[in-house]
């Protein structure tokens, strides 16, 4: 619990503030300075008697995003000055105005682009919502500072999230997985990408987070010593070679420890790359290529086998986001494999501080953009010129533009044009012109002829066969990845549509008078919502071609449907509850109800007797797993906590989310699956199925193996009590001889 202490906490101030103009003193003039102490004075008066949900003053965050600004990022005075003024249009009587007249207009631009909209942004959790994330991209103007700082904002945020209500925690979290770490990814900004990934990984999925930190916590002597042997002899060469250089060991971060695990099913013993060897080499601009390349060499020479097929040169061929580095995999002495990274100091820098250090190295003026980046947020801008697409769709979209992973294809008369990894011939006609990729059939990929949704390699040379009579159809959607290509789909659905809305209104009004509904807005909605279309050009070109009949229009207005029907019971076989006056409570009385006896989260009965829900298929949750409800229109729909699909939900719909929890000492079996993969022997299935239905005494629904050339590979489904149970039947199983992983699906 945090104890007020005013003394204390005035001496904080100061001695972060001094701390503040140490970090820029070198570079920042007096009028600058003079700058941050003014920016700092108005914040203080701002946020006099304000304090954060953590107890601590209001001003300890303005100037700890300075701090994050100035020291991991190295951005300039306007920077400190803009982070200290960050919150002072929006929660104080400070204008825009003022803070143009007591600094100027770039500032004013800068803190403009920061501030939160009225009405849209979520003051009680600053969190960002899909329509508000569009809108910060909006108001960030050319000035990519803007960007910067807000992910500096976003990190003391999560750094403070403890202080949170824990659906509150959930929410902001998987916001930070799903838009702010591939945001900073595509930036360039490592540090801050590796500790939001983290950070959000800790709320998101608490249970393997801190099995991942006590494991590294056990190996670490053992993995210090190897790092030592391992380095030893290369940091003896380059020495004798002359080079000024640091040589350090990199731990993978535990978010993608965990990606490993979960992904490819190996165990934590089995990650190779759990650590890497970094030499950061301190050469001039002019020889750093050469000099890396050097340094490859020796250390080959060094450690003779290497992976070649792990070799990553981004020093010939830098990363879309200016990243840099020579990255292989050699074999240590003991037979261990051992990535090495191989980077100048300039390149060090530039994969630390991303974005941040091309101002040092380009001599690019501060707020101003590279080429590369330039050209990325061009590609934001233009889905943000289209008014028409909605705000989560255009998330979805615009998380396709920071994709990483790229290829290079070209043209038949070598335009290059570059996508992103997996992308469709349909993909690459879109993005050479939207008029070619309407009217594309097809291709001739290095002169062979494909279809449209063949994917695309790296080299390959595209020449798109058109036609007339070829248009996109909705499908398309399933297979482009560009967000061009998908824009484009939609634009042409969207017009093609148009046409059929004079047709689809009269049919419906027609089907209305004879169903005897009111034709107006209110049951037009109604409709649009039970058949899950969007109203006015999809439901009118829906209803003029057929495919919405007046059955349907029946069904949404038929009264006199039985809740006990088939299709009812299967989809909420859920008990109603009824208030004094015996009215049925809709879902949302019954989640307002229990809110306000426990608004700390809401209890899943295993006995239905109180709240509708279903377990999703996607991630089948059982007791003993950390579980999040999602609000659904008629029940709620839990998924564990880690789940991708509900994490992927939670960053774009916060509002749905409400914290479960599983009642205690209900028997009640659940569905749930292990993957199973070992060396084949005979007697091998009989002791496992053994282990599980007559040493646990469990009973197996479904076990499908298959074994090939000595090895086998199977999965097991099982009905069990909780996630304790599940785990234990994991450990016991791995203690079969011959079985190599075990892992729950």
């Amino acid at each position: 619990m945090y104890i007020i202490d005013e003394e204390l906490e005035r001496k904080e101030i100061l001695k972060r503030y001094k701390h503040l103009i140490q970090l820029i003193s070198k570079s920042a003039s007096r009028e600058e300075k003079r700058q941050v102490r003014r920016a700092f004075t108005v914040a203080q008066k701002a946020h006099s008697g304000v304090r954060r949900k953590t107890g601590e003053p209001y001003i300890y965050h303005p100037m700890e995003v300075a701090r994050i600004a100035a020291e991991d990022l190295g951005l300039g005075p306007t920077a400190v000055v803009c982070a200290l003024l960050h919150d002072v249009v929006e929660d104080t009587e400070f204008t825009l105005d003022d803070i143009r007249t007591i600094f100027d207009d770039r500032v004013a631009q800068i803190i403009d682009g920061l501030t939160k909209i009225e009405g849209v942004f979520d003051y009680a959790t600053n969190s960002i919502q899909a329509e508000n994330f569009k809108k910060l991209l909006t108001t960030m103007g050319d000035d990519v500072r803007v960007i910067l700082l807000k992910l500096c904002d976003r990190l003391h945020n999560m750094r403070t999230l403890e202080s949170m209500r824990e659906d509150k925690q959930l929410k902001i979290a998987s916001e930070t997985q799903m838009l702010y770490v591939p945001l900073a990814h595509r930036l360039g900004l490592y540090q801050i990408k590796s500790e939001l990934e983290d950070l959000a990984t800790q709320y998101i999925n608490p249970q393997g987070y801190q099995e991942i930190i006590e494991k590294l916590k056990d190996s670490e002597e053992v993995r210090n010593k190897f790092i030592k042997e391992f380095a030893e002899p290369i940091k003896r060469e380059l020495t004798n070679k002359g080079y000024s250089y640091t040589c350090t060991a990199r731990v993978k971060t535990i978010t993608s420890i965990l990606g490993k695990i979960e992904n490819k099913g190996v165990l934590f013993d089995e990650i190779y790359d759990i650590f890497a060897i970094r030499v950061v080499l301190n050469v001039p601009f002019e020889i750093e290529k050469e000099s890396c390349f050097a340094a490859y060499s020796l250390i080959n020479t060094i450690y003779g086998e290497q992976k070649h097929d792990r070799l990553r040169d981004w020093i010939s061929k830098p990363k879309t986001n200016g990243y840099e580095a020579l990255h292989f995999t050699v074999q240590a002495n003991n037979g261990r494999w051992v990535e090495v990274q191989i980077r100048s100091q300039r390149m060090d820098e530039i994969a630390e501080k991303g974005l941040a250090a091309h101002y040092k190295y380009k001599e690019v003026k501060e707020g101003q953009l590279d080429e590369k980046l330039d050209n990325w947020l061009g590609k934001v801008r233009e889905l943000l010129d289209n008014q028409s697409e909605n705000a989560i769709d255009f998330v979805n979209d615009f998380k396709l533009n920071l994709v990483i992973d790229e290829i290079t294809t070209f043209t038949p008369k070598g335009k290059i044009i570059i996508l992103p990894k997996g992308s469709t011939v349909l993909d690459f006609a879109f993005n050479v012109h939207t008029q070619l990729g309407i009217n594309c059939m097809g291709a001739k990929v290095n002169y062979k002829v494909v279809t449209l949704k063949h994917k695309l390699k790296p080299s390959d040379q595209v020449e798109i066969i058109t036609s007339k009579i070829a248009y996109p159809k909705e499908e398309y959607l399933t297979f482009v990845k560009t967000s061009r290509a998908i824009q484009g789909i939609k634009n042409y659905l969207r017009d093609y549509r148009k046409g059929f809305y004079e047709e689809g209104l009269k049919k419906l009004e027609k089907m209305y008078a004879e169903l005897d509904i009111v034709f107006n807005t209110e049951n037009i909605e109604r409709l649009s919502k039970y058949l899950g279309v969007q109203p006015q050009i999809d439901l009118y070109y829906k209803i003029a071609t057929d495919v919405i009949t007046i059955d349907d229009i029946r069904l949404c207005f038929d009264k006199r449907k039985s809740k006990n029907s088939t299709w009812m019971f299967l989809r909420n076989p859920f008990l109603i509850r009824r208030d004094r006056d015996g009215d049925k409570l809709t879902l949302k009385e019954e989640i307002k109800k229990q809110i306000e006896n426990n608004p700390e989260q809401v209890v899943i009965r295993q006995n239905m007797e109180n709240l509708k829900y279903i377990t999703a298929t996607c991630c089948r949750p059982v007791p003993g797993d950390d579980i999040i409800g999602l609000i659904r229109e008629s029940s709620i729909e839990v998924h564990r906590t880690s789940c991708i699909k509900a994490v992927d939900e939670m960053s774009k719909f916060g509002h749905r989310i409400i914290k479960a929890k599983w009642r205690e000492n209900e028997k009640i079996t659940f569905l749930a699956g292990i993957r199973v993969k070992g060396i084949d022997r005979k007697g091998l299935l009989q002791e496992l199925t053994g282990v599980v239905s007559e040493g646990w005494n469990i009973n197996i629904r479904g076990l499908a193996m298959e074994s090939s050339e000595g090895l086998f590979e199977g999965t097991i489904m099982v009905y069990i009590y909780d996630a304790a149970q599940l785990n234990k039947l994991i450990k016991n199983v791995e203690g079969i001889d011959g079985i190599q992983s075990v892992r729950r699906i």
